[in-house]
């Protein structure tokens, strides 16, 4: 039998790409808890309390003794890592999150229970949304090639304030890859920064999304379904 080499499975290669990428201009990858607070998850990023993220149908609660006053989840995004940061870093600070992150839904072709997203956090004195299209077109061209290009449009998230949904020109297609603005005060005040004296922007998508656009894959659950046909293509 011919012994094949071992190799990194694709997300993970896209992870390290995503962090050499992004460590070219300052930023740093950092990690966090998968099991979450309520508080980290949602209350710290100025989800109200009647959100539809946290029902059942999105996330999984974990269950608790009577006792356990703070209710727990699997994170629904890797956000939570970014206000526990910035409660023991002092701006400025420029952090990439990738991880795995959890959702109550359905899975086919565009979704799954589990997968992987990165998020990004800058936060200084002076930051404006050139400085973010400028730093999301330096992780497409990086990612996807020099002929990318982008596109902001208008949109709402909790987290941000003004937001805007990022699209990718990208062989002569025009794809929805992620969310992206300028942190909103509440969500610095909660992690204890100044929103009179600093700013931020952050974004977020879904690494596999990346990787699937990248290489042609339509399904996400390949990604996660351990079959080799696939992985060894990598």
């Amino acid at each position: 039998m011919e012994n094949k080499k071992g190799h990194s499975h694709i997300i993970s290669q896209a992870i390290d790409d995503i962090i050499r990428i992004m460590g070219e201009i300052g930023f740093s990858a950092v990690a966090g808890p998968e099991v979450e607070s309520e508080f980290y998850n949602f209350d710290a990023l100025n989800f109200p309390k009647n959100h539809p993220a946290r029902d059942m149908q999105d996330t999984f609660w974990v269950k608790q003794s009577e006792s356990e006053k703070e209710k727990l989840l699997l994170r629904t995004h890797t956000s939570p890592v970014q206000i526990r940061y910035l409660e023991k870093h002092k701006p400025p600070c420029a952090i990439i999150v990738p991880g795995k992150v959890y959702r109550n839904e359905a899975t086919d072709a565009t979704h799954e229970a589990q997968f992987y997203q990165v998020e990004g956090l800058y936060v200084a004195e002076k930051v404006s949304m050139a400085e973010l299209k400028g730093t999301l077109l330096h992780l497409f061209k990086g990612y996807f090639g020099e002929d990318t290009e982008i596109i902001m449009r208008p949109s709402f998230f909790p987290f941000v304030e003004p937001g805007v949904e990022v699209a990718m020109k990208w062989k002569g297609r025009t794809l929805e890859m992620m969310g992206a603005g300028l942190v909103h005060p509440n969500v610095l005040r909660s992690a204890g920064i100044d929103p009179e004296k600093y700013q931020g922007f952050a974004f977020g998508g879904g690494i596999a999304r990346m990787v699937m656009i990248k290489y042609g894959i339509d399904d996400i659950r390949m990604l996660y379904n351990g079959d080799l046909r696939l992985v060894n293509q990598f």
